[in-house]
């Protein structure tokens, strides 16, 4: 099984990767897309490929950038489009979030641990692709991609339809005090998304699934994956597990032209 589905609209195509089916070897094996993580070049390249054979992805059209943990949010749209490959990287270097009103563009978004979230507005065709490790959760990224979908396409929260793909659970993932007061400073509700064991635990799906429900997302559009890629690393990478120096899942979301 190369991909994880998530049932979207038919008009949508929103996967995640998962670890078999490629060329990948070690801590690589197989499927890895990403570029910036130390792979073999022609290894990632043969994945992206077949990534975009599988999914009918036109050449050029699969965009990913180099995320920073931050919070910059890119727009997708026919002027970046229109740019020379070496722009439209340098475009998106250092961003975590994309936006897009186009169909057949796919945006994509690379973690292992960290939180892929997927929306799509129903009412304005808009899709987008989050970054949410923890240090973009506490500056609320899933929020401020809404926000910024709102005001350049009139997104409203009750529109959106989401997903919180595979990624760290919060059984897994314990965090020093300095996390955990990062969490409390910013104000999020630590009694929801904190657990005390030999150390705090922060659980970022409910704290990412907080931002969306903030933004005016409905409940019942929000669809929590709840695969723990630590648990899961024979089947997901995880950084926890295999090391930085290891294979990304690749989450991303298209929309198909109609007719």
């Amino acid at each position: 099984m190369s991909y994880l589905h998530y049932h979207f609209p038919d008009e949508i195509n929103a996967f995640s990767t998962c670890r078999d089916g490629g060329v990948g070897e070690g801590a690589y094996a197989s499927f890895n897309c990403t570029h910036y993580c130390g792979d073999n070049p022609e290894h990632v390249l043969a994945n992206r490929h077949r990534l975009c054979a599988d999914w009918q992805i036109l050449d050029g059209r699969l965009i990913l950038p180099r995320q920073v943990h931050g919070v910059k949010v890119a727009v997708v749209d026919d002027a970046f489009l229109a740019h020379p490959s070496a722009k439209r990287e340098a475009m998106i270097d250092g961003v975590d979030a994309l936006i897009s009103p186009l169909s057949d563009v796919c945006l994509a978004i690379s973690t292992a641990d960290c939180v892929p979230l997927l929306l799509y507005d129903a009412r304005n065709r808009v899709v987008s692709a989050i970054h949410a490790g923890w240090r973009g959760t506490v500056a609320r990224i899933a929020s401020l991609t809404l926000r910024q979908m709102n005001a350049l396409y009139g997104t409203r929260g009750a529109d959106v339809q989401a997903v919180i793909g595979p990624s760290i659970s919060v059984e897994a993932f314990e965090v020093g005090d300095e996390v955990y007061d990062a969490f409390w400073q910013a104000g999020f509700p630590m009694g929801q998304i904190a657990r005390r064991c030999a150390k705090w635990h922060i659980d970022l799906w409910e704290a990412n699934r907080l931002q969306l429900l903030d933004e005016g997302v409905l409940p019942h559009l929000i669809d929590v994956a709840g695969v723990c890629t630590w648990h899961h690393s024979d089947r997901f990478f995880s950084a926890r597990r295999l090391g930085l120096h290891s294979g990304r899942i690749l989450s991303a979301i298209m929309r198909r032209s109609v007719g």
